[in-house]
């Protein structure tokens, strides 16, 4: 059974940071993409980012620049580090991941499994 459990979100104030952090289990992590997601109150949910088995990355222009995404396959876990975080960045944030078995290496955006979500509140 696969299962992703997100933590680290909170309130924070304009310009603070904050780290997500995802762990993973019931699957080959370093054979997974993997990839943060987030949903604001009375939106659609929006990718973040993303991140490929062989690490190959990419950002939604609106994080470009202040989010990174990282991944630690010895631990299972995903990371998301945000800096100067902004009111607009107030969200559920979930991870996602899907698994690429052998011989794919880039994200199919086929996101198979989710966790929970995390909620970050960013306020003035």
């Amino acid at each position: 059974q696969v299962q992703l459990v997100e933590s680290g979100g909170g309130s924070v104030q304009a310009g603070g940071s904050l780290r997500l952090s995802c762990a993973t289990s019931g699957v080959l992590f370093s054979r997974t993409c993997l990839a943060w997601f987030r949903q604001a109150a009375g939106e659609q949910r929006e990718w973040v980012s993303s991140i490929s088995t062989d690490v190959s990355i990419s950002y939604a222009d609106s994080v470009k620049g202040r989010f990174t995404i990282s991944r630690d396959n010895t631990k299972n876990t995903l990371y998301l580090q945000m800096t100067n975080l902004k009111i607009e960045d107030t969200a559920m944030y979930y991870c996602a991941a899907e698994y690429r078995g052998t011989g794919w290496n880039d994200c199919a955006g086929q996101w198979g499994y989710w966790g929970q979500g995390t909620q970050v509140t960013v306020s003035s």
